[in-house]
C-alpha cells in the first residue's frame, strides 16, 4: 500500500530536521505528497496564575515566535513550499487529527524520544496522536 499524502507534525526542535528528512524520503517512495504542522499549545492558567501576564500578550507571542521558527524550518527543506507548512493553535492531538482529515492525509509522521519514568506516566505527543487516528501514524526514532 503506497501512501498519496503524509502530514508530518513537528515540534520546531532540531529534531524536526530528521523528522522531515525521514518523511521526505518516504514521500519520494511513494510519489506522495507531503504537507507539515506544528501545533501551538495553551499554557495552562494554573502555571501562569501566579505570574502577573497579560496571557493574551503571551500567547500572541508564542504564536509570533511559532510562526518565525516554522518558516525558518520549512526555507531549510526544499520540499515544503510555504502553503504546505501550517501553524495551528489548540491540543496536539485534536489539531493533528483534525487537519489529517481536512487534507486527506493517510500517514501521519511525527517524532519520538522514547521517553521513559515521568514523560511515559504522563504520555508523550505520538501517543497521544495514536488514539483514535484517523490514518496510519509512523514515529521516527530520536536519540
Amino acid at each position: 500500500m503506497l501512501y498519496k499524502h503524509l502530514l508530518v507534525a513537528v515540534d520546531l526542535t532540531d529534531d524536526s530536521h530528521t523528522v522531515i528528512e525521514h518523511a521526505t524520503a518516504l514521500a519520494k517512495l511513494c510519489e506522495a505528497k507531503l504537507s507539515l504542522v506544528h501545533v501551538v499549545e495553551p499554557i495552562s492558567t494554573s502555571i501562569s496564575g501566579e505570574i502577573n501576564v497579560d496571557e493574551k500578550t503571551l500567547h500572541q507571542e508564542r504564536i509570533d515566535q511559532s510562526r518565525t521558527a516554522l518558516e525558518a524550518l520549512c526555507s531549510r527543506h526544499p520540499q515544503l513550499s510555504k502553503e504546505s507548512c501550517q501553524l495551528t493553535f489548540g491540543q496536539a492531538r485534536r489539531e493533528v487529527h483534525r487537519l489529517t482529515k481536512e487534507l486527506g492525509c493517510d500517514l501521519i509522521v511525527t517524532g519520538s524520544h522514547g521517553r521513559h519514568g515521568l514523560a511515559l506516566l504522563l504520555g508523550s505527543t505520538p501517543n497521544a496522536l495514536l488514539h483514535d487516528a484517523p490514518c496510519h501514524l509512523l514515529a521516527v526514532h530520536l536519540p
